[in-house]
């Protein structure tokens, strides 16, 4: 198991089942995680708590789920210097652009990173955090490495029934 953990940041219940995503990717690495609900608008003492001692509490990677204007990634960032994945959530009248834009937007000295919107974007989210944990973990790597070769491999076997 990676020794530093990710921090799963949502910012409403009703995301849960998407940011779920991400947790499920870290699980198929055995990385340890935490989620927790708080909302950048309506909790930001809490995202400020938990964002600002998260490298103390051993976390290496912040992912952050938010719909609409989607502060949530942004308001974590501008607290830490840790690697923070931003994932657009699904909700109100643009369905995700908005929360998209609002995340890859974030003003020069405060990155997020930016997936896509729902859930391959959170297990995306899942999967990048565990690729920045990797940098100096021989056996994350290695995990990672035969995941990709699992993948290729799914696709050769596609391409072989296809020609049958």
């Amino acid at each position: 198991m990676s020794q530093k953990k990710v921090l799963i940041l949502v910012g409403s219940d009703s995301d849960l089942k998407v940011m779920q995503e991400a947790a499920n990717a870290l699980d198929k690495f055995k990385i340890a995680f935490e989620t927790h609900i708080a909302s950048a608008h309506r909790t930001p003492e809490k995202v400020r708590k938990l964002a600002g001692e998260a490298r103390q509490n051993g976390f290496g990677v912040i992912i952050a789920g938010a719909g609409m204007s989607a502060h949530l990634g942004g308001v974590a960032a501008a607290i830490t210097t840790l690697p923070v994945i931003g994932v657009p959530l699904a909700s109100g009248a643009l369905q995700g652009v908005d929360a998209l834009l609002s995340i890859s937007q974030m003003p020069r000295g405060i990155p997020v990173a930016t997936v896509a919107v729902g859930p391959s974007g959170a297990y995306n989210a899942g999967l990048l955090a565990a690729a920045i944990l990797a940098v100096g973990d021989e056996a994350l790597t290695k995990k990672l490495d035969d995941f990709r070769r699992e993948l290729a491999r799914k696709v050769e076997e596609k391409d072989a029934a296809l020609k049958r």
